[in-house]
């Protein structure tokens, strides 16, 4: 089971890691510091591998920063569930690997709860309720199989879409 971290709608980058602390992120290490240091001091001291964040609109929102979705591939969130991203955001944390869902009820998921997130059968498990998750394309499985785009190219030696149905 995940604890579920919940945050509303608009979280944008600087929420998620502040641009002045840019100049400290010196390493991985750095900047696993950072997420959330100024919204949810204890996110980053208390978040566990395969926590959940379950979020409001427009998720990741503002500049696109790529370290904002990689200090929480570092620290080690398992999934994020929003009712919408941001596009770069999206883009970004999905190249990183992360998984990413976007679905219309995560106002009726509990900030602290513990949750099972079934990325296989698309569903969220609580103690309130089962729910439905729209099943990614296989691409992007594969994507998150490979622990991101870099580690998908590593092993087939394209990129998705390349070289099928008459292509490359």
């Amino acid at each position: 089971m995940a604890r579920v971290w919940k945050f509303g709608s608009d979280v944008d980058t600087d929420q998620i890691v502040p641009g002045r602390y840019a100049p400290y992120m010196t390493s991985e290490a750095e900047l696993g510091k950072y997420p959330f240091i100024e919204a949810r001091p204890e996110f980053a001291r208390e978040v566990q591998p395969g926590d959940l964040i379950v979020a409001g609109r427009n998720f990741g929102c503002g500049s696109s920063r790529e370290y904002a979705p990689k200090a929480l591939k570092i620290v080690g969130v398992g999934a994020i569930i929003a009712q919408s991203f941001a596009r770069i955001f999206f883009r970004n944390a999905l190249n990183l690997g992360i998984p990413l869902f976007e679905a219309p009820w995560t106002d009726e998921i509990l900030d602290g709860e513990e949750a099972t997130l079934d990325i296989d059968a698309a569903r969220l498990v609580t103690a309130h309720g089962t729910y439905a998750l729209v099943p990614p394309p296989d691409f992007v499985r594969d994507i998150w199989r490979e622990g991101s785009l870099v580690g998908y190219y590593r092993k087939y030696g394209r990129f998705p879409g390349e070289g099928e149905q008459g292509r490359g």
